[in-house]
């Protein structure tokens, strides 16, 4: 039933002048009740709409489509994208990705598997075997072994592998030529509680020294708290996440884009425990002596803001005439939204990762996230996923949004 009605918007759909009539690729998403049961669906929509010739996707405990998310509820969305066949690959463990002489990869929509110990180094390489050294995606993760699909149809182009289907582990996803135009832009979620720091001393994944000072002492300083309350510092120190930056010169805080504003390359990652002995600060990542680090806390009215930043910037790329001189792009695009923001010209359709932590729950009521980007972005096609992880450019973000949007190549 749920294929059906899917089947029926999107014949809809394929009607409108606007939209694609003879779609290649099919992007799918499923929340993890309907795991059980990907590979049956991919052969049913396959079976529906023959002229696709490959699918990709991934199950998460979310799933979003245009203005609305579906979280711990059975749900499945598709995207058709009309992409000549030349200018993608479905890529999976048992089709790899191949080499630069037989596609030139320009970029890479991911999907990876939340437990890959390596998984940011995964993600480094195959960021290395793209033209742009970008790819944009998400750590697939869940209640129940997350699964992807990569499945390559009877019409795939040559050297692209028949192999396909539904799979655990690894990494799969859709590789972009150079003729699929793409922006990608970064939502964080958390707000700057204090100024940045450099760090000076570490041991693997305990950070120990903060501009020369021992790191809790600094961490205790800038939260205004002391470890002879144990019972009210464990309870912001629960709240507090580390923001960590490569290193910059010349630069106050290199964390920050605007003020309160994180920027786009920081990796947000949590607090997991204190050494007191050593007075330091333990997270799950090794870090390295000459990162930039900052301590923040998640703010629903920042990741809203940030959502309505990133929209506001793709419109200004596409359509910058209508931008107002006198108004920065955040302020111009809430000004286009308290009239009804349309569709801006030459924007085809989005994919969003959102991470699982976010969504209704964070953001005050059911689809306020996906009603933040429409307002942003205008009535786009939308699909996407909550993810136990967000990819963007080249490196594993968390508790982010990350948004891509395709372009006509003859938009500004």
């Amino acid at each position: 039933m749920a294929c059906g009605l899917v089947l029926a918007q999107l014949r809809a759909q394929m009607a409108l002048p606007s939209h694609a009539s003879a779609p290649t690729l099919g992007l799918l998403y499923l929340t993890e009740p309907y795991a059980p049961h990907a590979q049956a669906i991919i052969d049913h929509l396959s079976a529906a709409l023959p002229e696709v010739a490959d699918w990709a996707g991934a199950t998460g405990v979310g799933i979003c489509a245009s203005g609305a998310e579906y979280i711990n509820e059975p749900a499945l969305c598709v995207m058709l994208c009309d992409v000549p066949m030349d200018q993608y690959r479905v890529f999976s463990g048992v089709a790899p990705l191949p080499g630069r002489r037989r596609f030139a990869a320009h970029t890479a929509l991911v999907h990876a598997d939340a437990q890959l110990p390596d998984a940011s180094e995964l993600i480094t390489e195959l960021a290395d075997r793209t033209a742009s050294g970008q790819v944009f995606g998400a750590l697939v993760g869940g209640r129940r072994q997350p699964l992807q699909m990569a499945q390559p149809g009877h019409g795939n182009a040559p050297g692209q592998g028949g192999a396909g289907g539904v799979f655990q582990g690894g990494l799969s996803g859709v590789a972009w030529g150079e003729g699929v135009r793409l922006i990608t832009r970064i939502a964080h979620g958390c707000q700057p509680v204090a100024p940045a720091h450099t760090l000076t001393d570490a041991d693997g994944t305990v950070l120990l020294a903060l501009d020369g000072e021992p790191a809790l002492d600094v961490l205790l300083r800038d939260l205004h708290i002391s470890l002879d309350d144990p019972q009210h510092a464990v309870g912001i120190l629960r709240q507090t996440l580390l923001g960590l930056a490569p290193g910059a010169t010349n630069a106050s805080h290199p964390t920050e884009r605007l003020a309160g504003d994180l920027a786009d390359d920081v990796r947000v990652r949590r607090i997991i425990g204190v050494d007191p002995n050593r007075r330091g600060i333990a997270m799950a990542e090794v870090a390295q002596v000459g990162e930039r680090v900052v301590f923040c806390a998640r703010h629903a009215p920042t990741a809203r803001a940030h959502l309505m930043r990133i929209g506001a910037e793709i419109r200004e790329a596409l359509e910058p005439e209508t931008i107002a001189d006198d108004l920065p792009p955040a302020l111009a695009g809430a000004a286009r939204d308290a009239e009804g923001t349309p569709q801006a010209p030459g924007l085809r359709g989005a994919i969003y990762i959102s991470c699982a932590s976010r969504g209704g729950p964070h953001f005050g009521a059911p689809g306020a996230e996906l009603n933040s980007l429409r307002h942003a972005l205008g009535d786009v096609p939308l699909v996407g996923l909550f993810a136990a992880g967000e990819i963007a450019g080249r490196t594993l973000h968390r508790h982010t949004g990350v948004l891509t949007v395709f372009v006509d190549e003859a938009a500004p």
